[in-house]
């Protein structure tokens, strides 16, 4: 039966090695790096991600408009596609009038399930090009989330591998220090000398 002793890498003993205090202090600092310093990349990197989503969002409200178009026939060369996580999209003929009372007619991108005479919502860009429609809030939230649970994910994988590097220098330095002591202690159990 094994007797698990605590904190015996910090006390003075004659069995402590300076690899073991190394290894202490390295647990320590690991300990202190996932609780503070992780977290903190992910909040840092995600107040980075949200700044520049909603600047991205912002720009494209500006340079894109959107228009209440109804539906007058599908393309026939359309496959449908994924505009968002959320909805299938195809392309398909709009109709819609213009604020100076003219009709214009274009290819758009709308959501799966739409029918002929449907009325929706399309964006378009300065080109008079069918785009997507800028990020939403939910949108911007999300690519805040993800970038920085993506940031302290790999935070805690580069403090866990540093961690794992020092260990293992840590035990190749005990066990060099045990065969030292151990060229130096074998003469005397067996009684040999060594030349």
């Amino acid at each position: 039966m094994r007797a698990r002793v605590r904190g015996w890498r910090w006390r003075a003993n004659p069995l402590r090695r300076r690899s073991d205090v190394v290894e202490a202090w390295t647990a320590l600092a690991v300990a202190v790096l996932l609780l503070v310093a992780a977290p903190l990349a992910g909040v840092a990197v995600g107040g980075w991600a949200r700044a520049e989503a909603q600047e991205t969002a912002v720009s494209q409200r500006a340079e894109r408009h959107s228009v209440r178009a109804e539906v007058v026939g599908r393309d026939s060369d359309s496959a449908p596609t994924m505009q968002s996580a959320r909805q299938h999209s195809y392309r398909t003929t709009v109709r819609w009038t213009e604020p100076d009372g003219s009709e214009r007619t274009a290819s758009a991108r709308v959501p799966g399930g739409t029918r002929d005479g449907d009325v929706v919502e399309v964006w378009f860009d300065s080109r008079g090009r069918s785009v997507a429609a800028p990020p939403d809030s939910f949108s911007i939230w999300q690519y805040t989330l993800t970038m920085g649970a993506c940031a302290t994910g790999g935070a805690v994988a580069l403090i866990l591998l540093g961690r794992a590097v020092v260990r293992h220098v840590a035990t190749r330095r005990r066990l060099a220090e045990w065969e030292e002591d151990w060229a130096r202690t074998e003469p005397e159990w067996s009684r040999r000398r060594w030349a």
